[in-house]
């Protein structure tokens, strides 16, 4: 078994990304402009393809923490839009960002109608979930030198 290199970003095959790319609209953010915040409904997932996204997590109600940075080949908001639930992040463009947003019920129908690519979703969140724990294992354990420095996961 591979070990797992948590820095490394996870991102979908080349043929899941070329499929949700074609179910998309383009969209552009300037620096400091958020794609989504913390909290708000879930309106579907976005595909970086070019630029570097700010990854923050609510510390308090004012204020926000760096978990990480995402840039081209991350797709944020895979398991809100397939929850339902709000977004948990805040993701914020760090430089001019280009994206490709897929909406939500686009989303959903495009995986029950491509059964092939709900596994590769699996994978992702599984991935997800790894990165997650290795990140908040080495803050608890104050092992965390590069706070922020660790890349998110490649799936929100």
């Amino acid at each position: 078994m591979a070990k797992r290199n948590p820095g490394k970003p996870i991102q979908p095959s080349p043929d899941l990304w070329q499929e949700l790319k074609a179910l998309k609209t383009e969209h552009a953010y300037v620096p400091g402009a958020a794609l989504f915040r913390s909290g708000q409904p879930v309106q579907g997932v976005y595909l970086v393809e070019r630029g570097e996204v700010r990854l923050l997590v609510p510390a308090s109600a004012k204020s926000a923490a760096v978990l990480g940075k995402a840039g081209p080949g991350t797709v944020l908001g895979l398991s809100e839009a397939l929850t339902g639930a709000p977004y948990k992040l805040t993701a914020e463009a760090a430089s001019h960002v280009q994206v490709a947003f897929v909406e939500r019920d686009r989303f959903l129908n495009f995986l029950r109608e491509h059964h092939e690519f709900c596994l590769q979703i699996v994978h992702l969140l599984s991935e997800e979930v790894h990165v997650l724990y290795h990140h908040f294992r080495t803050l608890s354990t104050g092992e965390n030198k590069t706070r922020g420095k660790h890349a998110p996961p490649r799936v929100n």
